[in-house]
């Protein structure tokens, strides 16, 4: 069989109860469809904003390992001149890659995608952007909308614009080829073309209007996101690839369940609150949170008629897919990887249940920390001075900090907490403070 093509869709922003499978008010079909034909990832953990999860994403590696910088939104570069991506993995074995969406890993165009494995890239080389207007936040990284690198303006709905670009490349290429697609929905600033707005006008979700309205918006910015993954899925049915695809769906971190003001009007164009969005019900936290809710995303692998329809309730890491699919495809990295992540296809295909046990580490601002090991998790939160540890297995919501009960397992998750940090900055720019 010809080595699979790679469809990996990370959307931003996007909470555990913000997919209708997860018994949302928010309509995702075509999400909920690669649920239903696919393997549900019932614990896949990301890191708890932008930036780092996409650097675990492309480097199979805890963002730590290159500097702080790399553990929170960052404009500054984060990867080693040359460094060997995911996508450089793949290309090198034979692929054809392309990145469709938000890069946030160096905002200026020297340290864009195209020099880290992708032959096309097209979006947003910093982070979230105003979807109509395609700018970050004002200042030195506001205007960085490319397309191979060089800057562009055009005129369309981000998500629109995005998938359009998708479709037109997927459906063009000769070769297996890697397709990642990191929207920048819905990631504020929140705002949706009027026609998806209106798919939700005959609802009322809060009894206060502007709570009700900033809902119905957050939910149609949803929906248009998951009718341009409709989208894909048609596009490889019509090329008749659907069967030698792999589909990933996640999100980068939790969602935020409100957006004051201040929080958009640092976004060029006309901005405004929006007092209620997002939701990660029942998890507890949020983005920028190592609580549950911050890294614990709605995730699934779909590849229809390889993998059957299941569910995997081990703990998971986003660093995972660059060894995962890297040996899938039998390919063998040119540098020493030093990995953090591990291979879980067996875990995938069913023909394993449990992975060995591993701690997953979580260096967040190079201040704050936590460790899941087995169903224990330590959060070590500096800047309350609190330690806080849980039982996943018993208490998924973390109601119950059990951390001066357990005192010889505080000490054991803080020793490798300890451990992981010696790991930290190994791989970290020479030109970044």
């Amino acid at each position: 069989m010809d080595k699979p093509n790679i469809l990996f869709i990370l959307a931003d922003d996007l909470g555990w109860s913000d997919v209708s499978y997860h018994h949302s008010e928010i309509r995702t079909p075509n999400i909920d469809r690669l649920v239903q034909s696919g393997v549900e990832l019932d614990q896949h953990y990301v890191c708890p904003m932008c930036t780092p999860t996409r650097t675990a994403l492309m480097t199979g590696r805890h963002p730590g390992r290159f500097g702080r910088h790399a553990t929170s939104p960052s404009n500054p570069p984060v990867l080693p001149d040359g460094y060997e991506t995911i996508a450089t993995s793949l290309r090198n074995c034979g692929y054809d890659t392309g990145l469709f969406g938000k890069w946030h890993l160096g905002s200026k165009p020297e340290f864009g995608p195209n020099h880290y494995g992708f032959n096309t890239a097209y979006g947003s080389l910093a982070g979230g952007v105003d979807p109509y207007n395609h700018r970050y936040k004002q200042g030195e990284y506001s205007f960085t909308w490319h397309h191979n690198g060089q800057l562009v303006e055009e005129r369309g709905h981000v998500t629109d614009l995005i998938a359009d670009q998708v479709v037109k490349w997927i459906e063009s290429r000769e070769q297996p080829w890697f397709c990642y697609v990191p929207f920048t929905a819905v990631h504020v600033p929140i705002k949706a073309p009027q026609a998806w707005i209106n798919t939700y006008e005959d609802k009322v979700y809060d009894s206060d209007p502007n709570r009700d309205r900033s809902f119905k918006i957050y939910a149609a910015y949803t929906s248009q996101m998951d009718h341009a993954i409709g989208r894909f899925v048609e596009s490889l049915e019509r090329m008749c690839a659907r069967e030698n695809t792999i589909i990933v769906f996640s999100s980068d971190n939790g969602a935020i369940p409100d957006a004051p003001l201040h929080s958009s009007d640092q976004y060029p164009g006309r901005q405004e609150e929006m007092p209620c969005l997002g939701s990660n019900l029942p998890l507890r936290g949020q983005k920028a949170q190592l609580y549950e809710g911050g890294i614990r995303t709605p995730s699934l692998i779909n590849w229809v008629g390889t993998l059957l329809p299941s569910k995997v309730t081990q703990p998971i890491h986003i660093s995972d897919w660059m060894p995962t699919f890297t040996r899938l495809v039998g390919y063998t990295t040119n540098q020493d990887p030093l990995w953090d992540g591990m291979d879980i296809w067996q875990l995938l295909t069913g023909e394993i249940d449990r992975l060995p046990e591993r701690p997953i580490y979580w260096n967040f601002r190079g201040r704050d920390y936590a460790l899941r090991l087995g169903d224990w998790k330590l959060i070590n939160d500096s800047r309350n001075e609190r330690v806080e540890l849980f039982h996943i297995g018993n208490d998924p919501y973390e109601t119950k900090n059990l951390a001066t009960e357990q005192l010889e397992i505080v000490g054991n998750l803080s020793a490798i907490i300890q451990d992981e940090q010696k790991k930290d900055n190994t791989s970290k720019r020479a030109d970044i403070d």
